[in-house]
């Protein structure tokens, strides 16, 4: 699994970055700034030659994923004062790097994916989203873990999407990516659009029964839960979702003395999710992290169908009723996003 590695190697390259900076990392051919160092911005040269080695390391460990991935010949250059604030050009005005054949622009999918950002709901957790000064006060934080688990997901459905030769749905979710790490800056917004990204081409490029086989095939990636198996599969996943900060709290509607929604099988799980992190795009929400875990947490390693059935508490996007149904993986279209409901 590539998930740690790829954490450990940008982690690394934030480690030796500072603000006030004069070295960055640039393609010596093209002039492009390269993924994970875009943005960043080194003390000196030395320190910046280790950057670009490990920001090689990187782009290597991608390339077992997407073989057409550009390679750059990283070189260091010294630059004058950082730019302003939420710049996306380079110091001379060209644009940053974005995948694909001559600085192509981003993928569509990225542009709707980063659009929801900005209706994104906080996350409600003081830990900082800064992995270098969260390492350096010495804890981890939720913001740390929900960037952990959000990479581990997206790596271990990426392995899934190699071995079953799905090749359109994992080029997508790849190309997303790179346009993301480009545009989205704060690391926990990344992970969060890199999950919404991969859902959504799961969604678009493959049938509800090849979405149910990738994701059953990722759950085996994933480390086994430490919870009892004789736990409740729906409580012990949305458990694991609240503990990284994926969700705030969630109530089973029969613990908490809620009315079942209509129409709901009495076998179904309904839950009522506050604090959802991830927006919906296109008129669908990511389930994505929920099937995973549901999965995990399955004895039969079922992949469990989910749907939303409304809007719960007030009308921020981020509360939701949801339907949980253990051997329906087609419900809604498929495990990886469903449908927002009608406001009526």
């Amino acid at each position: 699994m590539i998930g740690t590695t790829l954490l450990d190697i940008a982690d690394h390259i934030e480690s030796l970055a500072a603000d006030d900076g004069e070295f960055s990392l640039v393609c010596a051919r093209y002039g492009d700034r390269p993924v994970p160092a875009a943005g960043l911005r080194f003390e000196s040269r030395e320190t910046a030659r280790a950057a670009a080695r490990a920001t090689e390391q990187y782009r290597d460990t991608l390339r077992r994923y997407d073989p057409e991935l550009p390679f750059y010949d990283v070189v260091v250059r010294q630059e004058f004062a950082e730019p302003p604030s939420g710049s996306t050009e380079r110091d001379d005005g060209g644009p940053t790097f974005a995948p694909g054949e001559g600085g192509s622009p981003p993928a569509e999918l990225a542009d709707r994916i980063v659009d929801g950002t900005a209706r994104r709901a906080p996350g409600g957790d003081d830990a900082p989203t800064d992995r270098r000064r969260a390492g350096e006060a010495g804890r981890r934080g939720r913001a740390r873990d929900r960037v952990e688990f959000c990479h581990a997901a997206a790596a271990a459905t990426f392995e899934a999407l190699s071995a079953g030769g799905h090749d359109r749905a994992e080029s997508a979710a790849m190309n997303a990516y790179f346009s993301l790490a480009e545009r989205v800056a704060d690391p926990d917004d990344l992970c969060l659009c890199l999950l919404e990204a991969m859902a959504t081409a799961l969604d678009r490029h493959l049938d509800p029964d090849a979405q149910a086989s990738v994701l059953a095939a990722a759950a085996e990636h994933l480390p086994e839960p430490s919870e009892s198996a004789a736990a409740d599969p729906v409580d012990a996943a949305f458990d694991r979702l609240a503990a990284v900060g994926l969700v705030e709290g969630y109530e089973r509607a029969d613990e908490a003395g809620l009315a079942a929604r209509p129409g709901v099988p009495a076998d179904d799980a309904t839950v009522r999710v506050s604090g959802y992190a991830l927006s919906p795009a296109d008129g669908r929400v990511a389930t994505l992290p929920a099937a995973l875990e549901l999965c995990r947490r399955d004895s039969r390693g079922r992949i469990a169908g989910i749907s939303l059935l409304g809007a719960a508490g007030d009308a921020t996007g981020s509360d939701w009723w949801v339907r949980v149904d253990p051997d329906a993986p087609a419900l809604d279209g498929g495990p990886s996003t469903a449908s927002v409901p009608s406001a009526n």
